[in-house]
């Protein structure tokens, strides 16, 4: 995979647009649908993330359809998420909507995550600018939505090749709009998709002290 490593900061990288997100699914589904992955140990840990890839899989599809889903009410509810049913299969577990038929095996798990990926993209594009979905984080617009799909992407592109033995770097100039649209305290200095690592709790950065209670700022800013 290409190493895009170069984003001039004297520019503003701009705006996070559901191309970007399309472009995000179509790296992270392409990475996980290589002859190495699918024939890989799924049930090993992702990363250093207690969740087995299988299950680290399922989430990033679930996050994928829940960001999408908060774009669809017309009066999006502005105090909690739509009520969807999320259930843990353990606990410690992630707790989802969404979970992959074993029996289809990595390939059909696959194919879950482009699919949710697909709805996310087709909310962000369709969604009024004026669009709110609600999170934790911050009540984001589509733009926001995007680059929180993007987070859920490419830091669990990174959990999933640690563990499944494969090389993934995410291209440098969606990560640079990622980093400025939902972490304005990243430097700008430093080479996007490490950085994003480190807003992350995934990597270090020379100067920095490790991100290890880190989030998003996900509201829209002046």
């Amino acid at each position: 995979m290409a190493n895009h490593d170069h984003v001039n900061p004297s520019h503003s990288p701009g705006p996070v647009t559901a191309d970007d997100l399309a472009e995000g699914v179509g790296l992270v589904v392409d990475l996980l649908r290589t002859p190495a992955a699918l024939a890989a140990d799924w049930d090993r840990p992702a990363g250093t993330l207690t969740w087995t890839c299988w299950e680290t899989a399922e989430h990033l599809a679930d996050d994928l359809f829940s960001y999408g889903a908060q774009l669809g009410p017309q009066s999006p509810p502005s105090a909690a998420d739509v009520p969807l049913v999320w259930l843990q299969s353990a606990p410690g577990k992630p707790a989802n909507v969404i979970f992959a038929d074993r029996k289809a095996g990595p390939q059909g798990l696959v194919q879950v995550v482009e699919a949710c990926g697909a709805l996310h993209v087709a909310m962000v594009r369709t969604a009024s600018p004026e669009a709110r979905a609600f999170h934790v984080f911050g009540t984001t617009d589509p733009a926001g939505s995007a680059a929180m799909g993007l987070v859920e992407l490419f830091a669990h592109a990174h959990d999933l090749a640690s563990g499944l033995g494969l090389d993934w770097t995410a291209p440098a100039p969606v990560c640079a709009r990622v980093l400025h649209r939902l972490f304005p305290e990243a430097p700008d200095g430093t080479a996007p998709w490490p950085t994003l690592l480190w807003a992350t709790g995934r990597g270090d950065l020379p100067g920095r002290e490790p991100a290890t209670d880190w989030r998003w700022h996900s509201a829209p800013r002046p």
